[in-house]
């Protein structure tokens, strides 16, 4: 009998392998795309946090009223984060209102309609 040499992998054979082998691709690429959006993130956190939004120079915390507020001493501007404005917004509702009431309004929602 002569010798017919290797045999070809059949078509299922081949479709299976590259199934395989795409898979594995796809699962890598996957994986270097979450390392590089980590990456990414760290670097743009270690590029701007703690810098003033309005002129990039570094912020720093201080205590208003009890509360850690980030202040800028280049360009004057106080930045407040979501929980730091509810607490002003409290200690405003406790005493009588003034200045810090009437800056804390504007960052308050709207809750009426247009027109009412």
């Amino acid at each position: 009998m002569p010798d017919k040499g290797p045999q070809k992998p059949s078509q299922t054979e081949e479709e299976y392998f590259a199934r395989e082998d795409a898979e594995k691709k796809r699962k890598l690429a996957l994986q270097v795309k979450r390392e590089t959006a980590a990456d990414e993130a760290r670097r743009l956190r270690d590029l701007h946090f703690m810098h003033c939004p309005k002129c990039g120079m570094e912020m720093h915390e201080v205590k208003l009223l009890g509360v850690d507020v980030d202040v800028c001493f280049s360009c004057d501007g106080i930045f407040l984060d979501k929980d730091e404005l509810a607490h002003l917004q409290r200690q405003a509702q406790t005493g009588k209102p003034g200045v810090v009431d009437a800056i804390l309004n504007w960052f308050r929602p709207e809750t009426k309609a247009p027109g009412r």
